[in-house]
């Protein structure tokens, strides 16, 4: 698991590769990705918008970018968590994945930027 915590939210990521899912003859891999937001903060906020930077071996770089998760953007109340299950293919064995979540107060009307944590998109054998 990876985990971070910004500004009183902790970022909890944890990824799977999705083998039956995949398609190595295409270059196609195929990982889900389990988060965990949890609001460390006495005051409650807002999931605004996420920011994700995607990179495989060869130096592919990919953005993802919009509103929310999951066609939701979740208020965590002190103390709560939003759980979401999501996923990306990439075309190498072997990626990573970071990224920022803006958050807003609900008390003073104020956004703030969180980080993902970087972790690791890896297949778990060797192609040969």
């Amino acid at each position: 698991m990876n985990v971070e915590t910004t500004s009183g939210i902790r970022i909890t990521v944890e990824p799977h590769y999705m083998a039956h899912l995949s398609n190595p003859l295409v270059k196609n891999f195929l990982f889900t990705y389990d988060v965990v937001i949890e609001n460390l903060n006495k005051f409650p906020v807002q999931l605004m918008r996420r920011h994700w930077l995607v990179d495989d071996e060869l130096g592919h770089k990919r953005e993802i970018e919009g509103e929310g998760v999951m066609g939701k953007q979740p208020i965590l109340n002190p103390g709560a968590q939003h759980r979401y299950t999501s996923a990306v293919d990439i075309r190498t064995v072997k990626g990573t994945m970071q990224g920022s979540y803006l958050m807003q107060r609900m008390d003073e009307d104020a956004e703030f930027r969180v980080r993902i944590p970087q972790f690791h998109l890896n297949v778990p054998f060797n192609l040969n």
